[in-house]
């Protein structure tokens, strides 16, 4: 049997609307490379890249989830499963950051309860046609009580660390259920055994 390369296998999903730059934070991210060619995902896609944390190799299994309405079943089976996930914008467009709302109730309907969950700003190098300010992207995190980061696929901004920052908060998260497994099984291990019960004797 082959031997397993890593200690550690976290899956993460991309989503947000069409055109926001999911697959080219992916592609960034996993083979540090950028295109504008890319055509809209088609239901979804995936990529591995495996990343050194705390002196563990962590796989990540990233999926990039299409935006499109039509897609939407097949796009939120995938929510399940999922450790963390990245709510993604373009701070050029304002309805991509409106709909962070509705990606939001996405993830309440279909993921996991404990999934981490970041936002980013992406195509922050388009200064001159921002028209969604940082200070409102870093509100509606704090109000969600979830990461931020503004990031550019393009000129590489943020991109690594969002990823690490995201690995490493599922990785405190992790070894917190261990902790409190083995706290568990500890206290189990400590409870006093229950004396059988006398026998009375018949003379």
């Amino acid at each position: 049997m082959a031997k397993k390369t890593y200690d550690l296998l976290f899956k993460l999903l991309l989503i947000g609307d069409s055109g926001v730059g999911k697959t080219c934070i992916l592609f960034r991210f996993s083979d540090n490379h950028f295109t504008t060619t890319f055509i809209s995902t088609i239901g979804i896609d995936f990529k591995i890249k495996t990343v050194e944390l705390r002196g563990k190799k962590i796989k990540l299994q990233i999926w990039d989830t299409a935006g499109q309405e039509r897609f939407h079943t097949i796009t939120t089976s995938y929510y399940r499963g999922a450790m963390g996930i990245m709510l993604v914008y373009d701070i050029t467009n304002e309805k991509t950051f409106d709909d962070i709302v509705k990606w939001l109730r996405n993830i309440d309907e279909h993921a996991n309860e404990d999934v981490e969950k970041m936002i980013l700003g992406n195509k922050c190098d388009m200064e001159e046609k921002r028209v969604v300010s940082k200070e409102r992207g870093e509100a509606i995190a704090h109000e969600h009580g979830i990461r931020f980061m503004e990031t550019s696929a393009k000129s590489n901004i943020n991109i690594d660390r969002a990823f690490s920052e995201l690995a490493e908060a599922i990785l405190d998260k992790s070894a917190g259920r261990e902790a409190d497994a083995d706290h568990a099984r500890i206290a189990v291990e400590r409870r006093p055994s229950r004396a059988p019960p006398a026998r009375a004797c018949c003379s």
